[in-house]
């Protein structure tokens, strides 16, 4: 049975866009505040004004989570805004693929920073307020939600550093569900295959081509798709951890 969010803080990082911004209009529909964090603040404020139309709670948090500071500062700020934290979901990612050997190795660095590194900061940052929020809310949980990949089951060529850094996200999120659980806090995986976002938009030309051909025949999920996911994650009751889930286009095969 789904529970209502009443009274808990979520932060969603990635907020201004995409499976980010679906997550946190979500979230807030079901009762929690929201602290939307990403880099475009204008996108983040329109956002926000629409949550609070709504009857929302929101703060807009830009930052740059692949620096560490900037992580950190985020989580705190939302700590200062919104007096809690109960819910935190990692969307903040790249994609950036191509053969190996065409690959300028700053795309590579950038899939690192945000996709691993970022996710890194953000969840060592907010792991002791989730701590103290499942110690004092009526529901006696917190959910840690990374957003991870398909390409973290299957890797595929021209994608090895994407698939690695997805691979690294389920790896960790499997340990730390281990060392959270003892503290009710439930650490979880979402992989989304192919979805409508601004993800495609960010690769080289070529790249991009070759994707839109692969995927010509292919009916994308939504944003809303996979937020569906995780509002189903952060809703069930205490005794029940969504360890991973995937969901795919049925048309992918």
């Amino acid at each position: 049975m789904a529970e209502q969010l009443d009274g808990t803080v979520a932060m969603v990082t990635g907020a201004s866009s995409g499976i980010g911004r679906a997550a946190a209009r979500q979230l807030a529909a079901r009762g929690a505040a929201v602290a939307l964090v990403a880099r475009r603040k204008d996108r983040l404020t329109e956002l926000a004004h629409e949550i609070s139309a709504a009857g929302g709670t929101v703060t807009v948090v830009d930052a740059d989570i692949t620096d560490r500071k900037q992580a950190s500062t985020a989580v705190e700020r939302t700590m200062t805004e919104l007096g809690r934290l109960d819910t935190v979901v990692n969307c903040a990612g790249v994609m950036l693929t191509g053969p190996a050997d065409e690959a300028p190795v700053e795309e590579w660095e950038r899939m690192v920073s945000l996709n691993l590194m970022g996710l890194l900061y953000v969840s060592h940052a907010a792991l002791p307020h989730l701590i103290s929020g499942a110690e004092s809310s009526s529901r006696r949980v917190a959910d840690l939600v990374n957003v991870s990949s398909g390409a973290a089951r299957t890797a595929r060529g021209g994608a090895a550093v994407y698939a690695a850094t997805k691979m690294s996200v389920n790896t960790f999120s499997e340990a730390l569900r281990q060392e959270a659980a003892p503290h009710n806090v439930r650490v979880s995986i979402v992989e989304p295959g192919a979805v409508d976002t601004e993800l495609f938009d960010h690769q080289r030309p070529v790249v991009r081509e070759h994707f839109e051909q692969w995927l010509a025949n292919v009916e994308k999920l939504w944003p809303e798709d996979i937020a569906d996911a995780i509002e189903y994650i952060v809703t069930r009751p205490r005794r029940v951890t969504v360890n991973d889930v995937m969901v795919r286009p049925t048309d992918m095969h």
